[in-house]
């Protein structure tokens, strides 16, 4: 059972609405929010991709089936995790599924607690990748407020040049690349120089001149 306070959103996609009800209700006794929806269309139409969670989808549906719905969220990128819940697995299937993406794939027979653990599982995983985006996006931004001439040096810094190679390259005093160096060091939050190089990995940091 989920104990944490922000247990994620599990979007339920199913055309059978007793299955529906009832595995809602059985979620939300287990402390998750959950959103239920009997079309698929009316899924991708309110779907917010940017809260973690996952999806917990039908395999056979009359508007689109399940690899279809799979298969748009694909193309709209979205990267919430699919569980797929069918009464109509196939080996073919599960293994399309599987292959494409999905988190796993069971049986409407499942036992709760094992559709608990899944889902929670995948919901865990995503709120982790949404972290890890949010921290690189601020990262980013962290590049982004270095001046041009501070992009330079950073650039040569990255590349193993000394102060007083970059101060000749640049046409700066060495004081003056130290000050750059050391405004940089600031600004992205490096504590020594293999910091300073991961974070610049990490960001996928690419120098781009001023002109």
């Amino acid at each position: 059972m989920s104990n944490s306070s922000n247990p994620g959103t599990v979007y339920l996609v199913d055309d059978d609405v007793s299955v529906l009800r009832a595995t809602g209700r059985f979620l939300r006794l287990s402390g998750f929010h959950v959103r239920e929806f009997y079309s698929p269309l009316d899924f991708l139409a309110e779907l917010l991709p940017d809260e973690p969670g996952c999806v917990v989808l039908d395999l056979q549906m009359p508007e689109l089936s399940g690899p279809e719905v799979q298969d748009r969220l694909r193309r709209m990128a979205v990267t919430l995790p699919i569980i797929f819940l069918t009464g109509h697995g196939t080996i073919p299937a599960s293994v399309r599924a599987m292959r494409l993406g999905a988190e796993d794939f069971l049986t409407k027979t499942v036992p709760g607690e094992q559709l608990l653990e899944v889902i929670q599982r995948a919901v865990a995983r995503h709120a982790a990748q949404q972290n890890q985006r949010r921290e690189l996006v601020a990262l980013q931004a962290r590049f982004a407020r270095l001046s041009p001439k501070e992009r330079r040096v950073l650039t040569s810094v990255l590349a193993g040049q000394l102060n007083k190679v970059i101060a000749l390259d640049l046409g700066l005093d060495e004081r003056t690349i130290k000050r750059h160096r050391a405004s940089c060091m600031t600004k992205l939050g490096a504590q020594s120089l293999p910091d300073l190089v991961r974070l610049a990995q990490v960001a996928g940091f690419r120098d781009q001149p001023p002109p």
